[in-house]
């Protein structure tokens, strides 16, 4: 039987990484959670979720855990942020410069021993719709890599997913529709 009720997902992106100014997609860095105005903002916006996903990442379980204390999430291995390979814990000057790469290109440049935009979208789509498919209202709190995914799956275009900007500690929602539709409600919404 067909599920008949849409899907809400909340995607929230962690709160600020403590990564000392150096990359971290998979490299495990803690949240910088002192916002308190910003947490209770969000959380006045969304009150308490009936479920909740959580990326194993160390930041992504301390900001679900500031969100939502009385809520014991359900940790989603599948939901790592993008593996930057070689790149991860450089710090952010000694990156390469990639930026005169087209959107379709960048989408698909991958760095050494690590994965493509267009690769963690491979990856994290089946996780997506398998949440997406409940029905009802999911927070998953997450990384800004597999928000733009969910955006990318709504507008049906991989490389257009790495054309919005995703704020620490802000919301993106995205509906899932019975019959397979997405659409987005809402893009990097920060509360103060």
């Amino acid at each position: 039987m067909a599920r008949e009720e849409a899907t809400e997902l909340l995607l929230i992106r962690h709160a600020p990484q403590i990564n000392g100014g150096r990359l971290a997609g998979r490299r495990d860095v803690p949240a910088d959670c002192s916002d308190a105005a910003a947490f209770a903002g969000m959380r006045a916006a969304l009150g308490v979720p009936p479920a909740l996903v959580v990326s194993p990442a160390l930041r992504c379980q301390q900001t679900a855990g500031t969100l939502w204390p009385e809520l014991t999430g359900q940790t989603d291995p599948r939901f790592w942020e993008q593996d930057f390979g070689a790149w991860e814990g450089l710090p952010f000057g000694d990156l390469p410069d990639i930026g005169a790469l087209s959107t379709a290109e960048l989408a698909e440049h991958r760095p050494p021993q690590g994965e493509s935009f267009a690769d963690l979208h491979a990856r994290i789509a089946p996780a997506l719709h398998d949440v997406g498919g409940r029905g009802g209202q999911v927070a998953i709190v997450a990384h800004a890599g597999i928000v733009r995914v969910a955006l990318a799956l709504a507008t049906g275009s991989v490389p257009g997913g790495l054309a919005f900007q995703i704020a620490p500690l802000s919301l993106t929602r995205v509906q899932v529709h019975p019959r397979g539709g997405w659409s987005v409600a809402e893009v990097n919404r920060v509360f103060a």
